[in-house]
C-alpha cells in the first residue's frame, strides 16, 4: 500500500470521539515543518475539509497559551455536534478580527503548533507530528517572515521545546510524517 493510501485509509477510519460526529485530525509539529502545506494537501484529498490553523489564536507573544479560547470557542461546540464560532486573532493589528463559523463536518483538520496538546486530546479522531530538522525549520521560517524575525522565531523555538519536552506529541501522534520529502498526497 502506498504512503499515501495508508495516510488516507488511517484517517478514514478514524473513530471520532464518543457522541462526535466530526473527526478532528490534528497536524502537529514546530514552526516550519510544513504543517500548513500537508493540511492543505490533506483537506483537498477529503473533499475540501475545513482547515482550523493555531495561528488564528495564537501571537509572537502568546505562541502556546492561548489554547482556553480554542478549546471553549471551537472544540466544546462541536463535541456537542453544534456550530463553533471562533475570533481570528490578526497578526498585523495585534488584536482578534472577524469572527468565523464552523459548522460539524465530516473532518476539520486542525492545522497548527500544539494542536494535538493534552488538553485537546479528547476531541481527536487522530494526530500527526510532523518532523522536520531545526535548521531547515528555522531557513523556512526567515524565508516567509524575513531575517527581521530571527529574534521572535528564536523565542518561539524556544516556548516549542518547553512545549515539546512537557508533552511529547511526536510519541503519541498516530502518524509520524517527515516534512522534508514529498508528502505523497
Amino acid at each position: 500500500m502506498s504512503n499515501q493510501k495508508s495516510i488516507i485509509l488511517t484517517i478514514q477510519t478514524a473513530q471520532a470521539p464518543d457522541g462526535m460526529t466530526t473527526k478532528i485530525i490534528a497536524i502537529d509539529g514546530p514552526g516550519g515543518a510544513g504543517k500548513s502545506s500537508f493540511a492543505g494537501q490533506l483537506s483537498h484529498k477529503l473533499g475540501n475539509a475545513p482547515i482550523l490553523h493555531t495561528d488564528d489564536f495564537a501571537s509572537w507573544e502568546n505562541p502556546l497559551n492561548w489554547w482556553p479560547r480554542l478549546l471553549g470557542q471551537v472544540l466544546e461546540p462541536l463535541s456537542h455536534n453544534e456550530r463553533a464560532r471562533y475570533q481570528r486573532y490578526d497578526w498585523g493589528t495585534k488584536r482578534l478580527a472577524e469572527w468565523h463559523e464552523i459548522q460539524p463536518a465530516e473532518y476539520l483538520i486542525l492545522e497548527g503548533v500544539s494542536s494535538s496538546r493534552e488538553a485537546f486530546r479528547p476531541y481527536l479522531a487522530l494526530s500527526i507530528w510532523i518532523e522536520t530538522p531545526r535548521g531547515e525549520r528555522l531557513q523556512r521560517g526567515l524565508e516567509r517572515d524575513s531575517e527581521a524575525a530571527l529574534p521572535q522565531w528564536e523565542e518561539w523555538m524556544a516556548r516549542e521545546d518547553e512545549y515539546i519536552e512537557l508533552e511529547h506529541p511526536e510519541q503519541k501522534a498516530h502518524l509520524v510524517i517527515n516534512g522534508t520529502e514529498p508528502y505523497g498526497l
